[in-house]
């Protein structure tokens, strides 16, 4: 029963509703019996019955998973086309029936049918149900597309029989979900950190020669530059390129081919191997069959993997973000050595405050993905009995909705606060000549211990280390320049 139309025992429509169900909704059959479903819905009745009996979150598959799901069911009929598998048998298509099916399945993939998804994320744990979705969109219109009524109760071309060819969800879901995460790490998180990578490059060496006090357990340490300090953060995401680059690889190995427990029933011994092939030359990532299919169709422990890098990728990103924030800090009593762009008004009661909010949403991103993790790690581990693991829909969704944020997060923070923060230089350049820790670079002369001892006088007597050393005579003059010169502290010695 339809939502709008609740099943109770004592209700009766009347002639307005009875009108308007026959008009609004079509009935179809499957092996459980009939469904009402939405007239004018490409989907069939699995699906309407998933929609039915998982009202849960009101989420939806991502589009990415959908516009896999297309290209994998794509790959698949390709497949079966060249093996001879659709053109042959009882229920063999004609050319153009083919060429219909290979339509359908690409505009899917190319996201022309994604409100016909309507599935919720949390539903049953191998995917079947958006599996199904996808069988009957293609089916319908791939019927429509050959000149046929796609409303007949017999599909000529049929969601099981043609769409769903040498398949079962246990295999071809993962290798959408890998699909998906593929082609989203590779076309929308790597970008993102590339471009913060070249922005914060292009800051470190504008700041080379601002010369700063470093700070190490938020305690005031021996010098750097601005540019140094920025270079590291630099690094940070690069090596995220490179853990991106590595969660990338994690997911290559594609289960199709598997079928229901790894064995491959009821499919073309090729089968496998050409889909991966296909969807490699298609998509441009070097996809391949799955080495032992037995593992591929009963463990996700790939998108463990790749989500752990993830993770760490957000780990670097929340450092960026809070280390900004910090050397933002002000204007009038905090660090302010770094101006970050003014964006919106930062308090409702205090006229003229002005907050660091992008680095905010973006912590908040990272704390998200951090979080995500634990949800891909539990799945991964306790999802997994025997010959698959049944949290796939929430696994795929999960590390989707991690790419999604920490991508468009960057994107986001890179043009809005990396391009457009400027140095602070006369900030940078006050805090080192009144820093205590400039006697550092007295310890090859006088000692640690004495060097202490300097620290704690200037410290107790609010006079910088310089003016101490003067009056104490601890070096001559020449050499005490040299020795308490920032520059010189900037590198080995």
């Amino acid at each position: 029963m339809h939502p709008r139309f609740p099943k109770r025992a004592f209700y009766e429509p009347s002639t307005r509703e009875v009108a308007f169900m026959s008009d609004a909704y079509r009935v179809e059959v499957d092996s459980m019996g009939e469904v009402r479903l939405p007239r004018l819905a490409y989907y069939g009745a699995q699906t309407q019955r998933a929609v039915e009996n998982f009202p849960i979150s009101g989420q939806t598959l991502p589009a990415e998973l959908i516009h896999a799901l297309g290209w994998v069911k794509w790959a698949a009929a390709r497949a079966n086309a060249e093996l001879g598998r659709l053109t042959t048998g009882p229920r063999a298509l004609t050319p153009s029936q083919v060429e219909a099916l290979l339509q359908a399945c690409r505009e899917v993939a190319e996201g022309k049918f994604d409100d016909q998804f309507p599935v919720d994320v949390y539903q049953t744990g191998s995917g079947t149900s958006s599996n199904m979705n996808a069988n009957e969109v293609i089916a319908n219109r791939a019927i429509e597309l050959s000149g046929g009524d796609r409303f007949q109760a017999e599909k000529p071309i049929h969601p099981n029989d043609h769409v769903n060819m040498g398949q079962s969800t246990n295999d071809m879901f993962p290798t959408a979900i890998h699909v998906a995460v593929a082609l989203a790490i590779r076309d929308q998180l790597i970008p993102a950190l590339r471009e913060a990578v070249q922005v914060l490059q292009e800051k470190a060496r504008a700041w080379a020669d601002i010369i700063k006090i470093g700070r190490t357990h938020l305690a005031d340490a021996t010098p750097l530059t601005l540019g140094q300090e920025i270079s590291g953060l630099a690094r940070m995401l690069e090596l995220g390129v490179e853990r991106a680059e590595r969660a990338l690889q994690a997911v290559m190995e594609l289960p199709a081919g598997g079928t229901a427990v790894g064995t491959g029933i009821n499919t073309h011994p090729e089968f496998g191997k050409r889909v991966a092939e296909i969807l490699a030359q298609e998509l441009g990532v070097p996809f391949r069959e799955a080495a032992n299919h037995f593992e591929a169709n009963a463990q996700r422990d790939g998108l463990v993997e790749c989500h752990g890098l993830l993770r760490t990728v957000a780990v670097s990103v929340f450092n960026v973000a809070n280390n900004l924030r910090w050397l933002g800090s002000g204007p009038r009593c905090g660090f302010y050595e770094v101006i970050l762009p003014d964006l919106q008004p930062g308090s409702s009661i205090m006229p003229g405050k002005v907050n660091p909010v992008l680095c905010e949403s973006l912590m908040q991103v990272a704390a998200r993905v951090i979080g995500n993790d634990a949800t891909i790690t539990f799945a991964g581990a306790s999802g997994g009995q025997f010959q698959l693991n049944i949290m796939m829909p929430v696994m795929g969704a999960t590390v989707l909705e991690s790419i999604r944020l920490l991508s468009r997060g960057l994107r986001v923070f890179t043009e809005k606060v990396l391009r457009g923060m400027e140095a602070n230089r006369q900030a940078c350049e006050a805090a080192v000549e009144k820093s205590l820790a400039l006697v550092t670079s007295l310890n090859p002369y006088i000692g640690y211990q004495r060097a202490a001892a300097i620290a704690k006088e200037a410290f107790r007597t609010g006079k910088t280390v310089r003016q101490v050393c003067l009056e104490q005579n601890v070096l001559p003059p020449e050499q005490l320049e040299e020795a308490l010169d920032p520059k010189n502290m900037l590198h080995p010695r």
